[in-house]
């Protein structure tokens, strides 16, 4: 559906697959992949190429969108920057 969409955008806005492609900074080949939905292609690739077509990834624009991102970038602050494993005792009792 992405793929899909990308495509069509290209398209309306009359590029040739190697002119989004060279935007992106990708051959028009990973592009095409991108374009066909094949499970291979990187995400963030279509991503930047959604993004640079006009696509609109999330279902929000303009302010809407900044808002999203800021309450993620702030949830995520909150959250620990490294997780540490539990010390294991070698005296645990596991004998169930």
């Amino acid at each position: 559906m992405l793929g899909a969409q990308i495509k069509t955008a290209r398209l309306a806005r009359g590029w040739t697959q190697a002119d989004l492609a060279g935007r992106i900074g990708v051959d028009a080949r990973t592009l095409a992949a991108v374009e066909r939905g094949e499970p291979h292609s990187a995400i963030g690739t279509a991503f930047n190429a959604a993004f640079t077509v006009g696509v609109n990834l999330f279902g929000l624009d303009g302010d809407d969108l900044a808002l999203a991102r800021r309450r993620g970038e702030e949830t995520l602050a909150l959250l620990p920057r490294q997780v540490r494993a539990a010390a294991v005792t070698s005296d645990a009792d596991d004998d169930f």
